[in-house]
């Protein structure tokens, strides 16, 4: 059977949607950032109707707003917002971790030694967009081998303002480094096989996370810190 392969409007759409999303992920378009419609589609090569098709659907990513009268921006996080998104980070990631210890299979461990040692080297390099790629690349696999699909569905859901706060966190003077110390503690204890170990060293590591994130909120957190 000949494989059919012409490209379907279809394809042409998820790559506008593919393309838009790296562009904000990378900071390309900074929160507040108004999103001209004329100027993406010359920038694209697409259609004003394929265009607003992708944002819908960045949209429901949280990628994009699309505020009445005024068009479509990239979304500001508020630091509450963003502690929130910590919050749940750390129980999801610590349960995730824990049982990632009592199940991952010896293929999916050696996996998860590749992507850290792809973030060291993008924390030796200070590469900011490969640390959020190569963090996220990271804990792919500890979501896909904990067991639980609702976990991995709940974050998925929370994907694109992990990736900007990651982004943000790593930002600060010798977080990149930090933060590999942290998820080779992770790793190891995934390896041991020490489920308590695991959970208490990812929470640790999204709290510490949080608090290098907080420092670029320096006056909503700092408000936040004196309630």
């Amino acid at each position: 059977m000949d494989l059919d392969l012409r490209i379907t409007r279809k394809t042409v759409q998820q790559e506008v949607v593919d393309k838009l999303r790296q562009a904000i992920l990378s900071g390309m378009f900074p929160p507040g950032h108004r999103l001209i419609e004329a100027e993406l589609c010359e920038a694209l090569g697409v259609s004003r109707s394929s265009l607003r098709e992708a944002l819908r659907g960045l949209q429901a990513e949280h990628l994009v707003e699309i505020i009445p009268n005024r068009g479509p921006q990239i979304p500001v996080l508020s630091w509450e917002e963003a502690e929130e998104i910590y919050e749940v980070r750390e129980l999801l990631e610590g349960e995730a971790a824990a049982r990632c210890a009592s199940r991952m299979n010896e293929e999916a461990i050696s996996e998860l030694e590749k992507r850290l040692e792809d973030f060291r080297q993008a924390a030796i390099e200070e590469a900011s967009e490969a640390l959020t790629e190569t963090a996220a690349a990271f804990y792919t696999v500890i979501l896909s081998g904990c067991g639980n699909k609702i976990i991995r569905q709940v974050l998925a859901g929370l994907l694109a303002r992990i990736s900007h706060l990651r982004t943000r966190s790593m930002s600060q003077p010798g977080r990149a480094l930090k933060s590999y110390e942290e998820m080779q503690a992770i790793y190891a204890a995934i390896a041991a096989r020490d489920a308590p170990k695991a959970r208490k060293v990812a929470m640790a590591h999204v709290a510490n996370a949080r608090a290098s994130a907080m420092r670029t909120f320096p006056v909503e957190a700092g408000m936040n810190q004196d309630i």
